[in-house]
């Protein structure tokens, strides 16, 4: 790569080439600093209900306190946390930061073979769960490492109002299926626990990890990348330097409807916006389209972080339109590619840009930004941020000349420590001076600007979540009537990609419908195919290899049944 970086020319007024990552120790050090600095101000807000940033603090330390001195787990421990986003959220996760164990991010959507995988792979002590999903915990729990389980409802840090919420989602909307996990300790008595014991002060440094953030990397299988304290600080400064030009300090409204448990809303809303002071409102089923609208109206936000399904969604909701957008000065999109049509239409209805940004979770995540000044939508993920070199490279690992097509290869203080127990995998992405292979396929301009072009490997994007063929494809072999089976991702327009299946039938009896609820059973949401095909045969390689490009590729594939 040449010496130049162009980008650095083109950075918006004030962003700095080089971010400090020693200013901070750890993510806790940041914190602490910010629970001290905006003591009164509200951090986080949920139904309704707010809790101060001193409230968080005090919480925080409590469930740190239960960790080590009732659970007697150490520094490095695993904690895993299965919730949407609700005041526990916050509360458990900097809590686990602060007695300086490593918190494994859990997808509350996860089937049993899901989480059973993540628990066991993690080695996972402890688990955090709400109620609504602590029956799938009940499948697994026996065949894991975790002793230790927090249950707790969406209702319970609400007071009064809590109760009523509880009794709802269990009784009347039947949201809770029943479970027995009698070790469970309830949240709040956990919290009371703590409050009676000191609370730890574990030393951290950059090098110590503070969390497994699980991802399937370049294969299948879900593998866990190690950010460690100082990948994390790294990305908030990087992400703060960036977009701190156009924030006030103690007066941002962000609005987080992407949970917290994916990478970007985790370091974008989660953590830069505890550095300034803001305030967090939790969004916990952004899929109530109306109810979200609803909040929107009510929160003179000036600030929203989504996936592109998340913004046409609220486009084509009846109600947004007259919502007051006054304060809203910074639309940021990631996770997934921002449609050109929806960032122009985002921008015609609420008059604020929508800033495409790109990263991966490997990256903490944030790795490339669009200048938050941008007139309009320019199809680019950005130029790379403060510390972080790209580059794009040939087959043969070889720096490509501007605007040629090749790898994006990113280096930076952000980028993981490598997979959690896989030093296979990690040889596989990471070199030994650092490059991170991002396996998409890019090209940069003569400014610095860079544009996806296309995906190295075959892993779908759904509403800004991976979804890994070679995992699909293994789940449905299981099923006895398969014989064979390709797994591809398909234009969507809800979701930016669908799964579809190609499936050759072991059982001549076998239905679509079948198939259909077999993968109910065995995946969340995002991951189900949305269309199945069935086939006489699918292409292969010469080793017998399913291509699934020429699948990809076919532009009236023949359906040899429903």
């Amino acid at each position: 790569m040449s010496n130049q970086r162009p980008w650095l020319s083109h950075y918006p007024d004030g962003v700095p080439a080089q971010i400090d990552i020693n200013q901070y120790a750890s993510v806790v050090a940041v914190l602490e600093e910010s629970f001290q600095r905006y003591r009164e101000r509200d951090a986080f807000s949920s139904f309704g209900k707010r809790l101060s940033y001193g409230e968080i603090d005090t919480l925080s330390a409590q469930f740190a306190a239960y960790l080590t001195g009732e659970l007697k787990l150490a520094k490095g421990d695993r904690v895993a946390i299965m919730l949407p986003n609700i005041l526990q959220y916050p509360i458990a996760l900097f809590g686990a930061l602060r007695a300086g164990m490593v918190v494994v991010n859990t997808n509350p959507m996860y089937t049993a073979r899901e989480l059973k995988h993540q628990l066991e792979d993690s080695g996972a002590a402890a688990i955090v769960v709400l109620d609504n999903f602590a029956a799938t915990l009940q499948q697994v729990v026996a065949e894991t490492h975790v002793k230790h389980i927090v249950t707790t409802g969406i209702g319970d840090l609400l007071g009064l109002k809590g109760v009523a919420v509880n009794f709802v989602l269990k009784h009347v909307k039947k949201m809770v299926p029943s479970y027995s996990l009698p070790q469970a300790v309830r949240f709040k008595d956990a919290l009371a626990t703590g409050a009676k014991q000191a609370a730890p002060k574990p030393s951290l440094t950059h090098q110590d990890i503070a969390f497994l953030q699980y991802t399937g990397g370049t294969t299948g299988v879900a593998k866990g990348a190690m950010l460690t304290h100082g990948n994390m600080v790294a990305n908030m400064m990087q992400a703060g330097a960036w977009i701190g030009a156009n924030l006030t300090e103690e007066r941002e409204i962000v609005i987080t409807a992407l949970p917290l448990y994916h990478i970007f809303s985790l370091t974008a809303n989660g953590l830069v916006f505890m550095r300034l002071g803001g305030l967090n409102i939790l969004i916990t089923n952004p899929r109530d389209m109306p109810a979200f609208v609803k909040e929107l109206r009510n929160s003179h936000f000036s600030v929203i972080t989504g996936v592109n399904t998340l913004f046409n969604g609220l486009l084509n909701t009846p109600g947004f339109e007259s919502v007051d957008f006054s304060n809203l000065h910074l639309s940021l999109g990631g996770g997934m590619a921002v449609q050109r049509a929806v960032a122009e239409r985002w921008k015609k209805v609420t008059g604020c840009t929508l800033a495409e940004a790109y990263g991966l979770t490997e990256t903490s995540p944030a790795a490339c930004i669009n200048p938050l000044d941008l007139k309009e939508y320019n199809g680019s993920i950005g130029l790379p941020i403060s510390s972080t070199d790209v580059a794009i490279w040939s087959e043969d690992n070889q720096p490509l000349a501007i605007g040629e097509v090749g790898e994006l290869m990113v280096h930076g203080p952000q980028v993981m420590k490598g997979y959690w127990q896989r030093p296979d995998e990690t040889a596989k992405v990471l070199t030994d001076d650092g490059w991170l292979h991002t396996g998409d396929i890019a090209k940069m301009d003569e400014n610095g600007y860079v544009y996806i072009v296309d995906r190295k490997k075959d892993m779908i994007l759904v509403s800004g979540f991976n979804v890994y063929p070679n995992e699909i494809e293994d789940t449905v072999m299981k099923h006895p009537g398969v014989a064979e089976v390709a797994a591809i991702g398909v234009p969507d327009e809800h979701s930016g990609e669908a799964v579809k299946l190609f499936v050759v039938r072991k059982d001549p009896n076998l239905t679509i419908d079948e198939l259909k609820q077999f993968c109910r059973e065995n995946f969340t949401g995002y991951k189900r195919p949305k269309s199945i095909e069935f086939r006489d045969a699918l292409p292969k390689s010469n080793v017998g290899k399913i291509l699934r490009r020429e699948l990809r590729d076919e532009k009236k594939p023949s359906a040899v049944a429903g």
